[in-house]
């Protein structure tokens, strides 16, 4: 049996710091659950300023990584620093090391995770990452263990705090989409760089994660359809209102039958919705299960507490394993054959904006596209008229279609002289 536990931490960014920091002023209460002293032995990052603001001994600092992989009495390696490489690189030479491993890496775990956990489950280490998904809220150990019986039918979440923000504020206050994402910047909810959030990458990434042991099959960030909502304007949250839905950007994950359907996109959710009064920076995930039915998780999707709250969990759940002498489950089950349903294959309801000419017979043209395509419309309004341009703007609301049919309606709509601009097109997720 140890005497105590080591752990070298690689990264001193948010969540870095809020392990240090936790690790630190809950030092008694996390030793009592281990029951041998978790021991901060060797911290890495290429920043000393990190260190020194958060006043980390310089005798365990150290910008090279390489001295907390080869360090034989190192027992967990803590993975912090996210993007691709070298983390992924790092992740690799602490279990080749025989180093139990914590990542909060979304980017990596979704890529590479059927793979990583392969080379744990060789090496008899663990590799744990709750922290990949969800921020703060725990979501992998529950569809692990907890769910793990179920036939997952189905998984809706609002995974990107950013995202989430904007259209939140949109919403409330009447906003534009580039005036809510400078906001979101100035507040720090938002990187300067925005794209993998405001284009759905980093939900994708998430989603990914979660369907492949939801539903035990592998599948990749690039098997996942991404759309942004740099497209939605206040209009839409205006009719939307009016039709009875709110506008999110939902990850979504479904099985059907041998096939499994994933995608992000902005989508129409009816008002009533719990997910639909998800607000502001946090996240929510509904899991449709055989045997637990609906079940929602709810709470702060980012942040250095909450996140690096289920960091320290992982670790001590390791630590409390390497005490007891009990080794670490890091394979995964995969027993559902891949197949992805193409994005083009999958049947919904459908909003449509457009900008026409204010004539007669123009919304006969448009409603016939539609008809030749076989989708079937639910309403047509008129909704704004400019006089000088001789133009109205028209909301239309189908019966559920067939992606691929609608993608051709609209291409050909785009074509007509009468049609001025298609302003937007949202699914629609009744369910």
């Amino acid at each position: 049996m140890k005497d105590k536990i080591n752990v070298g931490l690689i990264g001193l960014g948010v969540i870095g710091g809020g392990v240090v920091k936790i690790l630190r002023e809950r030092k008694d209460a996390i030793d009592k659950q281990i029951g041998v002293p978790l021991r901060l032995k060797r911290v890495a990052d290429l920043d000393d300023t990190r260190r020194k603001s958060l006043q980390i001994d310089p005798q365990i600092f150290t910008t090279s990584a390489r001295e907390i992989l080869e360090d034989p009495s190192i027992d967990i390696v803590l993975e912090l620093i996210g993007g691709e490489i070298p983390a992924r690189n790092f992740i690799e030479d602490a279990i080749k090391h025989n180093k139990h491993v914590v990542t909060a890496n979304k980017e990596v775990i979704a890529k590479h995770g059927p793979e990583l956990l392969a080379l744990a489950d060789k090496h008899k280490v663990g590799l744990l990452y709750e922290a990949s998904v969800g921020g703060g809220i725990p979501l992998i150990a529950p569809l692990k263990q907890n769910l793990q019986i179920n036939n997952i039918s189905a998984i809706h979440t609002i995974i990107n705090g950013t995202t989430n923000y904007i259209l939140t504020r949109m919403e409330k206050e009447g906003l534009e989409f580039s005036v809510a994402l400078k906001e979101a910047q100035a507040l720090g909810y938002a990187e300067a760089n925005p794209t993998n959030d405001i284009e759905g990458i980093d939900a994708a990434y998430k989603i990914a994660i979660l369907a492949t042991i939801a539903f035990r099959t592998d599948v990749r960030p690039e098997d996942v359809y991404h759309e942004g909502i740099s497209r939605i304007a206040s209009n839409d949250f205006r009719y939307a209102k009016e039709l009875g839905y709110a506008i999110k950007l939902l990850a979504i994950a479904k099985k059907e039958g041998a096939s499994v359907q994933a995608r992000v996109h902005p989508v129409f959710i009816p008002a009533d919705m719990l997910l639909a009064e998800v607000d502001g920076v946090f996240n929510a995930v509904q899991i449709e299960g055989d045997l637990s039915g609906r079940i929602i998780f709810y709470g702060r999707g980012a942040g250095a507490d909450p996140t690096a709250n289920v960091v320290i969990a992982d670790v001590i759940h390791l630590a409390q394993n390497i005490t007891l002498g009990v080794g670490e489950q890091s394979r995964m089950y995969l027993d559902l054959p891949k197949l992805i349903k193409p994005i083009e294959d999958i049947e919904t309801r459908y909003y449509i904006r457009m900008t026409i000419d204010d004539q007669a017979g123009v919304l006969a043209k448009i409603t016939k596209v539609f008809g030749d395509n076989l989708i079937s419309i639910s309403s047509a309004i008129q909704k704004e008229a400019d006089s000088k341009s001789h133009s109205a703007e028209i909301v239309i609301m189908t019966h559920p279609a067939r992606e691929r049919a609608m993608q051709q309606a609209i291409r050909q709509m785009e074509q007509m002289a009468v049609v001025k601009e298609i302003n937007n097109l949202i699914r629609v997720e009744d369910n």
